[in-house]
């Protein structure tokens, strides 16, 4: 994503996300009969990505051999104003109640365009990308003031736990792994941080940049049952692992840039002593 406070003749903020994958760039529009428009972001061998233009939200993930990568709710809400329960969601421009707007921000209950004259990036022959814009209304530039699975890389790192009055403590476990509920914000975290599924022998790399921070979270039984576009036991098969800006605000002056970048990728895990070594995902070892 990419932020441009209103300055002169730019009167509006723009998001830009872009999803990379080893392709050439190619993507379809359409419309969904019960939901927003879409693209679909796709590759020769079979993979895809599918963002929704509606808060640009990415809803689908498939490799090539077209398994779903990416957690979506069999509940899931798809009309307008309830963005999507599961897929990379846009919490912008604040995470949770960290400020005084609505829950999460706005940018994910606005309506987003194709943007034809993107900036330029830094861009390879394998790279499949679209750039969507968000514009502010009116009254979003008044807000702006001018078991099986274990998480790596975030151990020894203090954080925010919600469950416990926003109350700040320090991870002592050499891993997160979950047999409750969960809803932390860590801070000052590395830019690479592992999610290894043991079951099913895959870890994802989540790599960012511009975010310090990161979110780990999962409702577990009891508040999974009271949130009505999730299911019952979707609790088992989800977990959210976010980057985040949530400590130290991010202020832009006139004419200032930011850019948030966050890529998830998967690779297959490999036995160490009969566990699955993340050492060889953090630290890029073959």
């Amino acid at each position: 994503m990419d932020y441009r406070p209103g300055v002169e003749e730019r009167k509006s903020t723009s998001n830009r996300e872009e999803f990379e994958s080893e392709i050439e760039e190619n993507y379809n529009a359409g419309e969904h009969d019960s939901g927003p428009p879409w693209i679909i972001l796709s590759e020769p061998t079979g993979s895809t990505a599918e963002v929704l233009l509606y808060g640009a939200q990415v809803v689908s993930w498939k490799n090539e051999r077209r398994e779903e990568l990416l957690f979506r709710s069999n509940k899931a809400l798809s009309k307008p104003p309830k963005s999507i329960r599961g897929g990379i969601p846009i919490c912008s421009p604040q995470f949770s109640n960290f400020g005084s707007l609505e829950q999460h921000g706005f940018a994910r209950n606005r309506l987003c365009s194709v943007d034809s004259s993107p900036l330029p990036l830094p861009t390879a022959n394998n790279q499949s990308t679209v750039d969507l814009i968000l514009k502010s209304t009116e009254e979003d530039l008044k807000t702006w003031p001018h078991s099986e699975v274990r998480v790596e890389g975030l151990e020894t790192l203090d954080y925010l736990d919600n469950l416990l009055q926003k109350g700040r403590y320090t991870e002592q476990a050499d891993a997160i792994t979950f047999d409750g509920e969960i809803d932390r914000m860590y801070l000052s975290t590395p830019t690479k941080i592992s999610i290894i599924d043991h079951e099913k022998k895959r870890t994802y790399v989540l790599r960012k940049g511009g975010m310090p921070d990161a979110v780990v979270w999962n409702p577990w039984d009891k508040k999974a049952k009271a949130l009505p576009d999730l299911g019952n036991e979707d609790y088992t098969t989800m977990l959210c692992v976010d980057s985040a800006a949530i400590e130290t605000a991010i202020i832009l002056k006139p004419f200032e840039d930011w850019m948030g970048r966050q890529e998830l990728s998967t690779v297959s895990s490999s036995y160490c002593s009969g566990q699955l070594d993340p050492r060889k995902v953090l630290h890029g070892f073959s």
